[in-house]
């Protein structure tokens, strides 16, 4: 079981499942969902996320058609993302867990639109989009 929690601490959860592939997304979406170089992210059973807390504190945005983008709406911090293709998935920002993990990420996704100040210097396989 994993525990995270955002920001200010006001949305908490558990996840009673594992972990899926921990990748890395460079898509302009997500740098501006994250205010980073990339996101964090793990795709996870939705049945598996237990919100704890702070269900009145979340918003969500859908940042394309059907991509709808959940955060803490006192502190900001992004807690997952849901797709209506795919209703059984939530993937997760791995920055909230408080929680240790063994995974390590798996690979760059949509690094062709890396942010042109960010080197990818690591070994990990790189995919113009989505892993295949």
């Amino acid at each position: 079981m994993y525990k995270g929690s955002c920001l200010c601490g006001g949305v908490s959860y558990e996840l009673r499942g594992e972990l899926g592939p921990i990748v890395f997304c460079h898509c302009s979406r997500c740098r501006k969902a994250q205010g980073t170089a990339f996101g964090t992210n793990s795709p996870v059973q939705k049945n598996e996320f237990h919100l704890l807390s702070g269900q009145e504190l979340l918003t969500e945005y859908e940042s394309s058609p059907g991509k709808h983008r959940v955060f803490c709406g006192r502190c900001g911090s992004p807690v997952y993302s849901r797709n209506t293709a795919l209703p059984h998935l939530l993937r997760l920002r791995i920055g909230l867990l408080d929680t240790p993990i063994a995974a390590r990420p798996v690979a760059h996704i949509y690094a062709s639109s890396h942010a042109e100040w960010e080197a990818i210097s690591d070994a990990l396989p790189q995919h113009e989009a989505n892993i295949p």
